[in-house]
């Protein structure tokens, strides 16, 4: 078996057996290409760990960030697992290798002060800045991702009983629960919209653009980088601030940690625990300023 067979043979499973994303498959595919691509002629089966080293060390070498190279590994690491089961491989040669060590980078968050000055941006006297204000509400209400606001439709919402459906990493359904405010947004948005159809609007998709077709996440990006710079709430602001906001908001409050990791869609409980960093250096800050011993 050719090496671009075997990594079809693998992407194929990652598709049809774990329902991983597209944008999931392409990082995986380039991943891989580019280790076949280093290996040459070299069979990918027969790659020992030393050619593995090799291949992150030209990763690093041309520039490339040691998160990178540790996504590399891990695809490999992935890769091979999956040969072994197969019984094409004996071993994962990847398992030996060691992962570049990362900096521990602490999501940022905003205040409750500024999630607010950034939720009051938009002008709600027209259906493009009710929708604009219905994205953000329900992206903090509820702690989405860009991408899975993106996937959402009419019908994922409901609210009378202030719950969303959302479609998460892997095609991994939740339930998540919308606050009163969100609702309130939506709810209002959604008249709006309705009052001015004519026809031309996408009617499954819950968020539309100025054409009426389902609003792709590039452009929900682009929407809320436009309100972050309007509310100055910080340079590095991000779209996926408001979901680090909502969580640290939540563990703030009490929330419990399984129950943040539920609402969030994270699949361990690793992913969540760095809100808890988060928290607890808030305490220390906190701590440090006002103990008169500190």
């Amino acid at each position: 078996m050719g090496n671009q067979k075997t990594i079809d043979k693998f992407l194929s499973c990652l598709r049809d057996q774990r329902n991983c994303s597209e944008h999931t498959l392409r990082a995986y595919s380039r991943d891989l290409q580019d280790f076949s691509g280093f290996l040459g002629q070299e069979r990918l089966e027969k790659a020992p760990p030393l050619r593995i080293r090799a291949f992150l060390m030209s990763v690093r070498q041309k520039g490339a960030s040691r998160k990178t190279a540790a996504r590399k590994l891990a695809a490999l690491r992935s890769f091979y697992r999956f040969l072994a089961r197969e019984g094409i491989v004996d071993g994962n040669p990847a398992a030996s290798v060691r992962s570049p060590r990362l900096p521990k980078k602490l999501p940022s968050f905003l205040t409750v002060q500024q999630v607010n000055a950034l939720l009051d941006a938009p002008d709600r006297s027209n259906l493009w800045g009710l929708r604009d204000a219905a994205i953000m509400e329900l992206l903090y209400s509820s702690g989405l991702r860009v991408g899975e606001l993106g996937l959402m439709d009419r019908g994922d919402l409901d609210v009378l009983s202030e719950m969303v459906r959302v479609r998460g990493k892997g095609k991994k359904e939740r339930m998540v629960p919308l606050g009163g405010v969100a609702a309130s947004a939506l709810s209002k948005y959604l008249a709006e919209r309705d009052a001015r159809n004519e026809g031309q609007f996408d009617t499954a998709a819950l968020f539309i653009n100025r054409r009426g077709g389902r609003l792709s996440p590039r452009s929900v990006r682009r929407i809320l980088e436009k309100y972050i710079a309007h509310a100055g709430v910080g340079a590095d602001t991000t779209p996926h601030t408001l979901r680090h906001s909502f969580a640290t908001h939540l563990l703030d409050r009490g929330a419990d940690l399984r129950a943040v990791q539920e609402l969030l869609g994270h699949a361990s409980i690793s992913s969540t625990q760095i809100y808890t960093h988060l928290t607890t250096e808030r305490l220390r800050e906190v701590y440090r300023k006002a103990h008169p011993r500190a």
